[in-house]
């Protein structure tokens, strides 16, 4: 037992910083199953579960890992390839056969990843297009048999599909800018919504959970953001610019209230 692996010496906060803004890619997806409220029993209280047991126990998972893979392998010398090291390391663990099982294991987690996120986002985009937020003639359409937004899913699988052009850097940063950008404003709409609006003010535990706590995530967000690399950051700010002007003409340059959601 030893804390090396955590900290050394050598530890670099600016390394860390760099670190976290590409590790938080391994975080990613706890959020999704918001998208599914309307096909959960008794959401307020299943999804909230849901959403912390998910970051929870996939936290404990990560640091368990990444702690025996770092006191077992402390350096990066020994791999051939440092940006694919996993192979390798199964291959040092627990011989030929055990890496075999560990990439077929990985190529399964996979698809199965890609799938809850196209599973979502599918979902997202019908709710969006039910709401008149986006054309409800192309996203607001269920299948009149298996009632599921078939247009949606293959719309996302032909974007997710442009993944291949780009490297494995590059990809986690774009979709890093765009979950930093949505954690950044939960943390912004709590102090809205229940701290200035809703006027939940009285008591510590309050200006806790209502201000400090947003706060606090918000600057550790912006922090984050500092790291990403510049492709990510001018594709991002791209995409967000695209998403204002849409907002803009939805709104008749903001003089209209942008559609509600509207649950089924």
């Amino acid at each position: 037992w030893s804390l090396i692996p955590f900290a050394d010496g050598q530890t670099q906060l600016s390394a860390l910083a760099a670190g976290a803004t590409i590790l938080c890619f391994s975080f990613l997806g706890f959020d999704a199953v918001t998208c599914l409220s309307e096909e959960t029993q008794n959401p307020s209280k299943t999804i909230p579960r849901a959403i912390f047991l998910t970051a929870l126990i996939g936290g404990c998972v990560f640091i368990t890992v990444s702690y025996f893979i770092q006191a077992y392998f402390p350096t990066m010398t020994r791999f051939h390839d440092q940006e694919a090291a996993l192979p390798e390391i199964a291959l040092y663990v627990g011989g030929k056969l055990f890496q075999s099982i560990f990439i077929a294991c990985t190529v399964i987690n996979t698809i199965a990843s890609g799938l809850a996120s196209q599973t979502s986002v599918s979902r997202l985009l019908y709710v969006m297009g039910r709401d008149n937020v986006i054309p409800a003639s192309i996203f607001a359409r269920l299948h009149s048999r298996y009632k599921t937004p078939v247009l949606n899913i293959a719309v996302v699988g032909l974007i997710s599909l442009s993944a291949i052009f780009f490297d494995l850097v590059t990809a986690t940063s774009i979709i890093n800018f765009g979950a930093l950008v949505a954690f950044s404003f939960v943390n912004l709409s709590v102090i809205n919504h229940c701290y200035l609006r809703e006027g939940q003010r009285q008591g510590w535990a309050n200006k806790l959970k209502y201000l400090v706590l947003p706060t606090i995530g918000f600057c550790i967000i912006v922090s984050l953001w500092l790291d990403l690399n510049a492709h990510s950051l001018l594709f991002g700010g791209v995409w967000a610019l695209v998403g204002v002007l849409y907002l803009a003409w939805l709104t008749k340059a903001f003089t209209a209230a942008p559609p509600n959601y509207v649950a089924e």
